[in-house]
């Protein structure tokens, strides 16, 4: 065997079975509906909500906020049952689902359309068939959005939920655009967030600020609450990062 065919031939650049770690799988979060209203078109208690195994877009995690946000919607039936409901940034999708078993006339439930992402919330909102399932990137057209909105509305939602978004700081005014744009005259933006770096704490908040200064908002802050901080390992005060902290935006 020449020299040029000891390097060429067999499996030599094969890597072995065992040379990269396999991806990250799918993984299940337990969530259980605690205050469950009895107007609630379901009163189904135990949710398995499905987490990629990783995400560059965070879609691997159920955050607090998203956890708070499913718990104020059972709490408040009355801003979902009937009503048109968009969730921008979704993740993983338990306000969504929430919002779907509550009974919500139509949920349009959204993040990035990462393959990936977009097949996962799918599975988690199976056999809900009021939630609708799009990729979409804030600030772009919402032709996607509304064409599962009935012909006869105006194309509007009654709630807009905005789950653990407000620290993308240079996406803010995306966000308040497309909320402005699809908020019901007399609907609600729901918008909680954990200031999970710390240090921009004050950056996270702006985000009201500039949505009363600069979009047509008024802000209501609703509460801030402690619980256990996410990541314990984080930098920054625990009292901080343990944080979430809850508003409504309504159209002026």
């Amino acid at each position: 065997m020449s020299d040029v065919e000891s390097l060429t031939g067999g499996n030599l650049f094969d890597e072995p079975e065992d040379f990269r770690p396999p991806p990250p799988q799918a993984h299940f979060a337990h969530y259980e509906r605690e205050s469950i209203s009895s107007k609630s078109k379901s009163q189904k208690k135990e949710i398995e909500l499905r987490l990629v195994g990783s995400s560059p877009l965070w879609g691997h995690l159920l955050w607090n906020a998203g956890i708070y946000t499913a718990k104020h919607l059972d709490k408040h039936p009355e801003l979902v049952l009937g009503k048109n409901v968009l969730e921008l940034g979704a993740a993983g999708a338990l306000p969504s689902v929430v919002a779907g078993l509550i009974g919500a006339k139509q949920v349009v439930c959204t993040d990035y359309p990462d393959a990936d992402l977009i097949d996962n919330i799918k599975h988690n909102a199976e056999g809900l068939e009021n939630v609708a399932v799009e990729g979409y990137i804030w600030g772009n057209e919402y032709d996607d959005i509304i064409k599962h909105l009935d012909d006869m509305e105006d194309k509007k939602f009654q709630l807009v939920i905005l789950s653990d978004l407000v620290f993308n700081h240079t996406e803010h005014d995306k966000l308040l655009k497309t909320t402005e744009d699809l908020l019901a005259k007399n609907g609600k933006a729901l918008v909680v967030f954990s200031p999970h770096r710390t240090h921009l704490l004050d950056a996270d908040l702006a985000f009201f600020t500039k949505a009363e200064e600069e979009y047509n908002f008024n802000a209501e802050k609703i509460e801030m609450v402690n619980w256990t901080p996410m990541f314990e390992g984080d930098p920054g005060p625990a009292e901080i990062r343990s944080r979430v902290y809850a508003y409504y935006l309504t159209l002026k």
